[in-house]
C-alpha cells in the first residue's frame, strides 16, 4: 500500500491505475473501467460507443490505456474515433492508436505493453460483405486476446464452390466464427466440412422475412450439424468465445 501511495505521490503512476490495483476498477466521470476483467476473466475489457458521447467514450480509453495498457472500442463511429485520437494524443502521446474501419473498432496500447501470444488459430469466416462489422470485430477482439487470426470472406451458400475452395484453410483452423445474415445456412454448412468448434454468429443483414437477423438466429438455433451460436451482431462475444478456446489449447499444447 505504501508503495502505491508513493508511486502515486511521485507521479510514477496515476491515480486511476493506483484505483484499479487496489480495487479492479478505476471510476471516471464517464463510468467505471474494469481493468481487471482480463486478468480475472481471460477476455479483455470493451468500451462499447452505443449510448455514450465521444467524450465519455475518450475519457474510458483514455483510462484503459493507464491502466491495463490497452483501450478496445467497438461500435465507433468518427466522431468516437476522433474523440479518442485527439485525448489520446494529449495524454499518451506515444500510443500506438489502430482503427479498422469496416469493424468500427478502435485498438490503442500503451508503449511496451506486453501483447499476449497463443498457439493456437481462430479462423473468421463471412458469408458476404454486409457481414464485415460483426465479423470483423470478432477478428479484433480474437487477435487481442492474442489468437493469430485468419480471414475469410465472401464465401456464401450462394455458391457453394466458394466454401469448398476454403475448405482446406477451414480445417486448418482451431476454431472458426461463422458469420452470416439472411438464413444463416453458412455457419451450418462450414460444420458439417470441419472436425473443430464453429460458433454461429448471426447478422442482422437481409430484408423481408430476415427480421433484422431473427431468421438467421433461428437458422443457427437448429442447424443440424454441432455448433454453438451468439447473439444478433454480437461479434465481441464470438471473438471472445473463440479467444477462450484458443487459450484453452494453447494451454494444453504448452
Amino acid at each position: 500500500m505504501r508503495e502505491l501511495l508513493e508511486a502515486v505521490a511521485d507521479g510514477e503512476i496515476t491515480v486511476s491505475e493506483a484505483e484499479s490495483r487496489l480495487s479492479g476498477y478505476a471510476t471516471t466521470e464517464a463510468g467505471r473501467f474494469d481493468a481487471a476483467r482480463e486478468t480475472r476473466r481471460g477476455v479483455p475489457e470493451a468500451i462499447l460507443c452505443d449510448g455514450k458521447t465521444p467524450g465519455e467514450v475518450a475519457t474510458l480509453a483514455t483510462t484503459a490505456v493507464e491502466t491495463a495498457g490497452r483501450g478496445l472500442v467497438t461500435r465507433a463511429d468518427d466522431e468516437h474515433v476522433q474523440a479518442v485520437r485527439a485525448r489520446l494524443a494529449d495524454a499518451h502521446p506515444d500510443a500506438n492508436v489502430r482503427v479498422r474501419e469496416r469493424a468500427s473498432a478502435l485498438v490503442a496500447h500503451e508503449v511496451g505493453f506486453d501483447h499476449p501470444e497463443l498457439d493456437a488459430t481462430v479462423g473468421i469466416v463471412s458469408a458476404g460483405t454486409s457481414d464485415a462489422i460483426p465479423a470483423g470485430e470478432a477478428a479484433v477482439v480474437a487477435e487481442e486476446m492474442g489468437a493469430s487470426v485468419e480471414e475469410i470472406h465472401d464465401v456464401g451458400v450462394a455458391s457453394l464452390v466458394r466454401v469448398l475452395d476454403e475448405v482446406d484453410t477451414l480445417r486448418d483452423a482451431d476454431v472458426l466464427v461463422v458469420a452470416a445474415g439472411r438464413e444463416g445456412a453458412l455457419p451450418t454448412v462450414v460444420a458439417g466440412l470441419v472436425d473443430t468448434p464453429v460458433i454461429g454468429l448471426p447478422v442482422s443483414n437481409g430484408y423481408g422475412h430476415a427480421s433484422g437477423g431473427e431468421a438467421a438466429l433461428s437458422g443457427m438455433l437448429q442447424s443440424c450439424t454441432v455448433l454453438s451460436t451468439v447473439n444478433i451482431d454480437a461479434g465481441f462475444v464470438a471473438g471472445a468465445q473463440a479467444g477462450l478456446i484458443a487459450q484453452a489449447i494453447d494451454s494444453a499444447t504448452e
